[in-house]
């Protein structure tokens, strides 16, 4: 068992036998976990730290700009300034996305590109 294991059960123990978890909400339900069974064994509990301190792997993070960007590009005209540098930007998240095996099909709307030549004047 590693030390950190060992330590959270000291912990877990500690707070059982003070009666810290007397009168929990959903107290005697099974817990609902997610599932990490594709994680290695010896990495779950530094997985799960991350995860609960809201870290994000890089694709994810770069899937979360993008879809921000976009969102910014919607708002805006393409004659305003600010247009073309987060359209540069989204383009290389796109491709960032893509060379990590990440579809970028949740970027498209039915009408964007349509919407984009007309703005455009093509």
């Amino acid at each position: 068992m590693f030390l950190i294991d060992q330590w959270v059960e000291k912990h877990i123990k500690d707070a059982s036998e003070n009666g810290e978890f007397d009168n929990l909400a959903g107290q005697g339900k099974p817990l609902v976990l997610d599932d990490d069974s594709a994680v290695p064994e010896e990495l779950r509990t530094a997985y799960r730290i991350l995860k609960n301190s809201g870290y994000l792997p890089p694709e994810l993070q770069d899937r979360k700009e993008a879809i921000e960007l976009n969102h910014m590009l919607r708002s805006l005209m393409p004659d305003n300034p600010e247009f073309c540098a987060i359209d540069k930007r989204l383009n290389v998240l796109k491709l960032r996305l893509q060379q990590a095996g990440i579809s970028t099909d949740f970027l498209e709307g039915p009408y964007r590109d349509e919407l984009n030549k007309k703005f455009k004047g093509v």
